[in-house]
Formats: structure tokens, C-alpha cells, sequence
């Protein structure tokens, strides 16, 4: 029988691993992210459209406040790194803009 400190030592490196995991999926999937957001980038400055659609943005963060709300996760926190995403994104499209 173990002792309940090296218990919580394996349950704890458990936790550690499953979060080592999830943190390489959150970054995949934003390297994935970025690559469509690139594409549409290109696409925008190729076509002289601007870099910022702020009804397409407003719309992208009310859609992910409720699916945070839904998740159980806070909607602010969600609201502000959509918000840091979008603002890199934005940065990316103007680069394209200005090399077009």
C-alpha cells in the first residue's frame, strides 16, 4: 500500500502529463489556425481587401463567449485571448497588405 504522499506524487505527475498533452494540442491547433489566417491574409491583399473585418471579429467573440459560457469556462478570459489572437492576425494581414 502506498502512502498517501507518494499517492498525490502519482496523481499529480498524472495531471502533468495530461496537461504537457493538452498544451501541444492548444499549439498545433493555433499553428493550424494561423496557417488559415495567413491563407486568408494573402487572399485579402491579393484582392486589396481590408485587413480587419470588425463585424466578422465582433461576431467571432460573441460566438466563443457562449461556447466558453457552455464549456464552463470563463467568457472574459476567452474574450481576451480571441482578442490577442485577432490582433496578431490583424498585424499579419497589414504585412500582406503592404507587401502587395
Amino acid at each position: 500500500m502506498t502512502d498517501p504522499v507518494s499517492r498525490a506524487r502519482e496523481i499529480l505527475a498524472e495531471h502533468r502529463s495530461a496537461i504537457d498533452n493538452l498544451d501541444a494540442i492548444l499549439v498545433y491547433t493555433l499553428a493550424e489556425r494561423f496557417k488559415r489566417t495567413q491563407a486568408v491574409g494573402k487572399l485579402k491583399a491579393t484582392h486589396d481587401l481590408p485587413p480587419s473585418d470588425p463585424t466578422r471579429e465582433g461576431e467571432q467573440i460573441a460566438r466563443l463567449e457562449r461556447l466558453s459560457a457552455d464549456a464552463g469556462l470563463d467568457p472574459d478570459f476567452t474574450r481576451k485571448f480571441l482578442e490577442f489572437i485577432i490582433r496578431e492576425v490583424i498585424r499579419h494581414h497589414e504585412e500582406f497588405q503592404e507587401q502587395a
